[in-house]
């Protein structure tokens, strides 16, 4: 029996067999870890051992009230990841993996000449299952790799890239769940405002940036897609 995406309800495009998908999927998928494990730890480590950053923040935005419930929403990102392998081909999964180490060394670059700190005082909300996820967050991640945003660039990057022959109802629904996502960045006080923005713009300079080099080199015939 074919998958939902094979059968074309997801997406206009006539897809490679899925074994052959997922294969590129995880060999890709881990060549994208490489560069994000190799660099965003890092970079938050040396962060916070600098003697000064940068508030890149409105004062108003500290008055934005904390939702925990859009914890949900946010860590939703790790589904999103999932995505491509069911409405992509091969060639559009290794594009996509190297949009994704793009904006993986572009916003490792700018994390070092921007060290950031987060406005929001970081709290632990009262229910349980919600201070249990935060503290784990809390835990794993300092907050220094600010802007841009990276959980709206992945994001961001990945939706771009599987609407571009997704079904109408299934683009739909994926901008309204990244629409979501960015709006989780601030209502958990992950992010701020131009994180939030600047990830997106990184994301769409990205994709613009791949679509010219794939158009130039179909043109020129140098079989490098």
């Amino acid at each position: 029996m074919p998958w939902p995406a094979d059968s074309g309800y997801l997406t206009k495009l006539k897809l490679d067999p899925f074994g052959s998908r997922l294969k590129v999927y995880l060999i890709y998928s881990g060549l994208v870890g490489v560069f994000f494990f190799g660099l965003y730890p890092t970079l938050n480590w040396l962060t916070s051992l600098r003697s000064t950053t940068f508030g890149l923040y409105f004062p108003f935005e500290l008055d934005i009230p904390l939702i925990p419930a859009f914890i949900w929403l946010y860590l939703s990102m790790y589904l999103v990841f999932i995505v491509p392998v069911f409405l992509l081909n091969q060639g559009g999964l290794k594009r996509l993996a190297f949009e994704l180490i793009i904006v993986t060394v572009a916003a490792a670059v700018i994390f070092l000449l921007l060290p950031a700190h987060l406005g929001f005082i970081r709290e632990l909300p009262d229910i349980p299952v919600y201070r249990m996820i935060f503290e784990q967050i809390f835990m794993l991640d300092k907050p220094h790799n600010l802007v841009p945003s990276l959980h709206v660039a992945y994001s961001a990057t990945i939706v771009l890239a599987v609407s571009r022959n997704a079904k109408p109802l299934v683009n739909c629904g994926l901008w309204l769940w990244l629409i979501g996502l960015m709006l989780s960045t601030v209502l958990t006080h992950q992010h701020h405002l131009l994180d939030v923005f600047s990830g997106a713009v990184l994301s769409l300079m990205t994709y613009q940036f791949m679509d010219k080099f794939y158009e130039k080199n179909t043109h020129s015939g140098t079989g490098i897609i």
